[in-house]
């Protein structure tokens, strides 16, 4: 369980910060499996002869850093860690992305047809909803936990050849990559929030209006065609976004 060792006063290391390291290597090494409550603050307190003001400084960080969460009135339980999806600054399999965070990756396929695109995705395209696609649904899942399902539409007479192979097991972008029509060069992503709808609670083990991050993808190829439509549909309570910002030194604060 938690080691319990005096707080080095001596040295310029806030004291919370101590603490939190502690609680930290307590929480890595397993010893507060997700949902096991870890000691109160005045156990704490006690245990380390800090005040309670310093616990709960330590505590706070690492509830708004995702190591915990409170429940009033029961204590503060260890979080199961969101995952870094970063996605959104650079162009990677879903395979790659999840393996760099130490979870192992998975695909189940739902649903891959010809079929006709929805009226307002055509718009994307500027076609009509006559002509045909190959429409793509999956769920994605770390360490076999859903966390997120995507709906792609392509274009049917540049990626018909997609219908040949497994999903399950192969990247949609490396497919794609086989020819130079379908290749994806450039994509446009947009994020926002939403609410669980029935999909959700059925795929993603969600409650109906818990927080749903919607990602929708317009992917190009190296002739600026739109060749893929997805809409990805992440769990809020399993997936963080992260963005890099490049400030411009010249623009005055």
């Amino acid at each position: 369980m938690l080691e319990v060792r005096k707080l080095d006063k001596s040295v310029p290391i806030p004291l919370y910060f101590q603490l939190k390291t502690i609680l930290l290597d307590a929480i890595k090494r397993g010893d507060y499996p997700v949902d096991s409550m870890i000691p109160t603050e005045k156990e704490l307190s006690e245990m380390f002869q800090i005040s309670r003001t310093t616990v709960r400084q330590a505590i706070t960080e690492m509830v708004q850093e995702g190591w915990l969460y409170r429940i009033a009135s029961k204590g503060t339980f260890v979080a199961r860690l969101k995952i870094k999806q970063d996605f959104i600054k650079r162009l990677e399999s879903f395979n790659d992305q999840i393996a760099r965070t130490g979870c192992k990756p998975s695909t189940e396929l739902l649903e891959l047809k010809v079929t006709e695109m929805p009226k307002h995705m055509c718009n994307h395209f500027g076609l009509n909803t006559s002509e045909k696609f190959v429409y793509l649904y999956r769920r994605r899942l770390a360490d076999d936990d859903p966390i997120v399902t995507v709906e792609t539409y392509l274009p049917f007479d540049k990626c018909a050849f997609v219908l040949a192979h497994d999903f399950e097991k192969e990247s949609l972008y490396n497919v794609l990559a086989e020819s130079g029509k379908a290749r994806i060069c450039r994509v446009t992503r947009i994020l926002e929030a939403v609410g669980a709808n029935t999909q959700d609670v059925d795929n993603l083990n969600v409650r109906r209006g818990k927080p749903i991050q919607l990602s929708t993808t317009i992917g190009y190829n190296d002739a600026e065609e739109p060749i893929e439509y997805s809409v990805a549909r992440y769990r809020g309570d399993r997936n963080r976004f992260e963005v890099d910002l490049l400030i411009d030194t010249r623009i005055e604060k």
